[in-house]
């Protein structure tokens, strides 16, 4: 037996969608794949995105500083990854650099410091191999090699 998809109304959708926007910050995409679950047509998604951006439930600067300081403060990436994930959701380069003041300076260098030494610490081999793997690991991370060097040069 075919199961059949719930259908709801335009208000129901659009609650939803509120719904949605409030629980966490979202961005246009998200939204937009968001949507697509339920069978609108292009009209009526239009109309929903407008209401969820006038009404501010729906505001991509927010979104891209909220994303900014959680994948900072609490996975510890840097802004290379940060930056790309948030291009892979749609958020424009501009509007990203401006929003890349969330992040203190200090803070980001005393995270890498930290993310260095730990890391750094539970490497075995010679300590040229230790260093190498190290700057491998932060640059996985996200952050800049010309940071990472900056720190690494500062630990010896």
């Amino acid at each position: 037996m075919m199961e059949q998809k719930k259908s709801y109304t335009f208000l129901e959708i659009k609650q939803k969608m509120v719904n949605y926007c409030v629980y966490q910050d979202r961005c246009h995409q998200e939204v937009a794949q968001k949507m697509h679950d339920f069978l609108l047509i292009p009209e009526a998604k239009e109309e929903i995105l407008l209401y969820l951006m006038q009404e501010n439930y729906l505001n991509e600067e927010r979104f891209a500083r909220s994303y900014i300081r959680g994948k900072f403060n609490i996975k510890s990436w840097g802004r290379n990854k940060i930056r790309n994930h948030l291009k892979f959701k749609g958020i424009p380069e501009k509007l990203i650099n401006r929003c890349f003041d969330e992040i203190d300076d200090s803070d980001y260098e005393k995270t890498l410091k930290k993310l260095y030494e730990s890391y750094f610490s539970r490497q075995s081999g010679k300590e040229y191999q230790k260093k190498s793997k190290t700057i491998k690991y932060l640059m996985g991370r996200g952050f800049e090699y010309e940071e990472i060097l900056r720190v690494a040069d500062f630990g010896e």
